[in-house]
């Protein structure tokens, strides 16, 4: 019981200082920021298009991140974007997702090291996106994350999920191979074998978990049984 509860509070302490960490991060860029209008997406592709040669409307692959001044709008200036395949915003202050309704070939969203705090705006794309790239955002509810029914990678590390109930909603992407989650407080909730025998068993389609195969032996089911057992279920109940 001290050691369990040693780690919750440790988990509690992570989860705050992710928090604050971000927070002053996002103050600083804003300070930074106070007498520079936030570059615009439409500005964000011209200058991807004189660096890179490259027309919008053709284009495969479009990067736009590392913004200075950073992003902070996604918006439907990106619909030039038709041709396009594979789409970075990272590195930006985006909040929240937007503009990306016009993307019909759009395979590989990155939107890593944001502000982004949910999966709204992706609806447009279900039919179509297979990869998303969006570690490092303040994600801490995974609602609208179905609406992704051909995802087969998902990278959402150093999140802020922390509830399997949340977790849990990934079920629903029958397609999902390859899942990058470490650094949420979930994650940080129990120890590293634990971890992966437990979500092993919520997503049995799943091949991949934090950059590592995942090999379900018996081994791995007896574990899974002992979370099932009614001390286990409880710390781990959704």
């Amino acid at each position: 019981m001290l050691i369990a509860g040693r780690k919750a509070r440790a988990v509690a302490l992570l989860e705050f200082s992710l928090k604050k960490v971000k927070e002053a991060v996002y103050e600083t860029r804003r300070q930074a920021m106070t007498t520079t209008k936030p570059t615009t997406c439409k500005e964000a592709i011209r200058l991807w298009e004189e660096a890179s040669g490259q027309e919008a409307s053709t284009a495969k692959e479009a990067i736009l991140s590392f913004q200075w001044p950073p992003i902070e709008k996604m918006d439907n200036a990106l619909s030039v974007l038709v041709n396009c395949e594979k789409l970075s915003l990272s590195t930006n202050m985006i909040e929240k997702i937007a503009g990306v309704g016009a993307l019909k070939n759009l395979k590989i969203l990155s939107l890593g090291r944001n502000l982004i705090k949910g999966f709204a705006g992706l609806e447009a794309l279900g039919d179509t996106l297979e990869e998303l790239w969006i570690s490092y955002n303040l994600i801490e509810k995974m609602k609208g994350i179905n609406a992704m029914r051909n995802l087969r990678v998902l990278y959402m590390s150093n999140n802020l999920v922390r509830e399997w109930s949340e977790f849990n909603k990934l079920q629903e992407l029958g397609n999902l191979q390859d899942l990058l989650f470490v650094g949420n407080p979930l994650h940080e909730s129990l120890e590293v074998e634990n971890w992966r025998v437990e979500v092993a068993r919520r997503l049995p389609t799943l091949e991949k978990l934090d950059g590592e195969p995942i090999i379900r032996t018996e081994e791995c089911v007896n574990v899974s049984q002992k979370l099932d057992s009614p001390v286990q279920a409880q710390k781990s109940v959704e």
